[in-house]
């Protein structure tokens, strides 16, 4: 791992963590072609994880902080027997919607190598298919125009927002694409979909890159304090304006952008996969 495969790694996390397009997916395909398989690579994601991570607190800091402090007024008024199911603000509704859309994640978790098994088999294949599958949603999402806000949402809404995060564990299957188009089919207007997509994100990028973060521990490679930080300013700045791009092309009805771009390059990956499948010989060998 050096600089410049840092740098790009960086770049493609901050994008696509928020652009609808995969990524998971997109790293699946960047370390196919750059052959990257480097011991330090588990502690690079963490810190580009967490680089989003902070990229999502900056860009929704008002909504997160009055969410948090609903947490524990909820707290409170359970144990003052104050608490009412059908009172609730738009921030503590949004906050238990969260937490029982977050935890359709936990037993996926437990079979997390399954998941993990299709980025690192070295075959690109099933990411195209799986663009395919985000470009579909995508395009199915944009005739949507529910007028639903947070106040509005229901328990049937976060569990089937959480079961979309689920099948987004599967490279090439965007989480911030399945989820908002989630929120969408759910009637949920533009601005709340991508509002509770994203907060959704917290909890699934933390526990990711803990999970990641395990197999960093038992890395034996030199660490490079500096590259990783420069990997983590990149993935927070970038992952703060890809929020901001998407935010803006949903309000001005363009989301079916990345439907035709997530098209694109699932056909290409298939195309390409088929191709090594069938030849037996690497692409990247070709090129390099």
């Amino acid at each position: 791992m050096d600089y410049i495969s840092t740098i790009i790694q960086a770049i493609v996390q901050g994008l696509t963590e928020f652009l609808p397009v995969s990524s998971s997916g997109h790293l699946s395909v960047i370390q196919h072609f750059m052959e990257i398989d480097d011991g330090t690579g588990p502690l690079l994601m963490v810190v580009l994880h967490l680089g989003t991570l902070l990229a999502v607190f900056v860009a929704f800091r008002k909504t997160i902080w009055g969410m948090i402090k609903e947490f524990f007024f909820t707290i409170g008024d359970i144990f003052t027997k104050k608490f009412s199911w059908k009172n609730m603000n738009s921030n503590r509704r949004m906050m238990i919607m969260v937490i029982i859309a977050t935890l359709l994640l936990v037993p996926c978790y437990v079979v997390k190598d399954f998941f993990e098994a299709r980025q690192g088999d070295n075959d690109i294949i099933f990411e195209g298919v799986a663009f395919v599958f985000t470009s579909i949603l995508l395009f199915l999402s944009d005739r949507c125009n529910g007028q639903k806000l947070g106040k509005d949402m229901k328990v049937g809404d976060a569990f089937i927002i959480g079961a979309y995060q689920c099948i987004a564990l599967f490279p090439g299957v965007s989480r911030s694409g399945s989820t908002t188009a989630a929120g969408l089919f759910c009637g949920l207007s533009k601005e709340t979909a991508v509002t509770f997509a994203f907060i959704l994100g917290i909890p699934a990028i933390l526990g990711g890159g803990l999970l990641e973060l395990g197999d960093a521990v038992h890395s034996d490679a030199e660490i490079d304090w500096i590259m990783l930080g420069v990997g983590f300013v990149i993935a927070a700045v970038v992952g703060f304006l890809a929020i901001k791009l998407v935010s803006w092309l949903l309000k001005k009805n363009r989301f079916k952008i990345f439907g035709v771009y997530t098209a694109i390059l699932g056909a290409a990956c298939i195309a390409v996969g088929v191709y090594e499948l069938v030849t037996g010989t690497y692409i990247r060998d070709m090129i390099m």
